[in-house]
């Protein structure tokens, strides 16, 4: 008789469920589906021939140190750079201010790890990305939704919310913004609520964390400090990725904060995986001391540009007028929002069959709710897959419209 594994797992184990993403991404092997969900890079933004140069550089002069375990804080030299490549957007700190994560998302679980017990409540947008409310949810976290418009989180709605929460007994730990061409609406949070959420904070005494992975990807207008940058009591934990800026597969990102929960977070990173690879962080550190890194961004959101503008041509030329979307400025999403009877989910298979993949909206609302919306994803297509994916999806769409 086989094991019943289910009755080994642990209640973190049972209640976790597979992410919604990675199961469509699963679906859209087939080589004739356009694929518009995954927020991949585009292969042509990786330096290859720098980090193979670099790479072979590292094992004729330091290969002992490559091979070997490192700190749990990260190399200093890689911390450095990163703090100074930072601080040219007023973004200040020193080194017991930062740590490395392996990828964001484990800075994410991380944050979670350090600040959530069963029952606390944080605060994320609605909608939200979806890898940190599962991230939130797996510490046994009640997630609040607060709506956004096209300058943000509605600040208006979050004081309200606080209060109601207050009144009822429960511990708010942490407010939670995407604050640069959020995943997955692709909105920007306007100067005077990054000023009015700071304000929030310290009135209701709760911390701040900004996810940040697309700042540098900025395609048009001014940018905006960000919020780590503006608030001066050490209540912001600011999250940074070299995934979207570099390439995701050095699974290298930081966590930027207080030191004292910087010094925390160490402890608990050192129970997950005792330090973050010293091969990847060295050649980070030695591609951004070459001064090339600046240049890679630049060259990087030209790309990531025209493709933007690409899709939101497409937008306009094949869906129908009862549908409406973001607008970004930067990053690497749209979400378009359908007529309210229409559910995407429902509706996945049928784009499927017309060889065109995104998705639905309602994994990313922490209030189960935006079954009519969907991601588009513009940074992994070529220009003319983005054109006629969008093409496809519209003839989809079009099909469900109620005359």
């Amino acid at each position: 008789m086989s094991i019943n594994t289910k009755e080994f797992y642990s209640i973190l184990a049972s209640k976790m469920e597979a992410s919604a993403i990675r199961e469509i991404l699963k679906l859209v092997q087939n080589p004739e589906v356009i694929s518009l969900a995954g927020g991949m890079p585009d292969p042509i933004t990786f330096p290859v021939e720098e980090i193979k140069e670099i790479s072979q550089n590292i094992f004729n002069k330091k290969s002992a140190q490559a091979l070997q375990y490192s700190n749990t804080e990260g190399l200093p030299e890689l911390r450095r750079c990163i703090l100074d490549h930072l601080a040219k957007d007023g973004n200040n700190g020193e080194l017991e201010n930062i740590i490395i994560s392996s990828g964001s998302q484990q800075g994410l679980d991380l944050v979670g790890k350090t600040f959530l017990s069963p029952g606390d409540v944080a605060i994320v947008e609605l909608p939200s990305y979806l890898a940190a409310l599962n991230a939130f949810y797996s510490y046994g976290g009640e997630l609040v939704g607060i709506p956004m418009d096209d300058e943000g989180m509605q600040m208006d709605i979050l004081e309200e919310k606080l209060t109601q929460l207050k009144n009822e007994g429960k511990k708010v730990k942490f407010i939670y913004t995407i604050s640069n061409f959020q995943n997955p609406a692709g909105v920007t949070m306007s100067l005077a609520r990054r000023k009015k959420i700071i304000e929030i904070a310290h009135k209701f005494n709760v911390f701040i964390v900004e996810d940040n992975p697309y700042e540098k990807l900025r395609f048009e207008g001014e940018p905006t400090p960000s919020i780590y940058s503006l608030e001066k009591n050490g209540s912001v934990i600011s999250l940074g990725t070299f995934s979207k800026i570099l390439c995701p597969g050095l699974r290298l990102a930081w966590i930027l904060g207080n030191k004292e929960i910087i010094r925390k977070i160490a402890i608990l990173k050192q129970a997950t995986d005792l330090c973050t690879s010293i091969l990847s962080q060295l050649i980070a550190c030695e591609y951004c001391q070459s001064g090339k890194l600046e240049e890679n961004i630049k060259s990087n959101v030209q790309i990531y540009k025209k493709k933007r503008d690409t899709m939101l041509n497409a937008l306009e030329k094949y869906f129908p007028k009862e549908t409406v979307w973001t607008k970004p400025q930067g990053g690497f999403f749209v979400v378009a929002t359908l007529p309210e009877y229409i559910d995407t989910g429902e509706m996945f298979k049928e784009a499927i069959e017309e060889n065109v993949a995104y998705v639905p909206g309602a994994p990313f609302f922490a209030d189960r709710k935006g079954q009519n919306t969907m991601r588009l994803s513009f940074c992994f297509p070529s220009a003319e897959d983005i054109d006629e994916g969008i093409k496809r999806l519209g003839k989809v769409i079009k099909k469900r419209i109620k005359n």
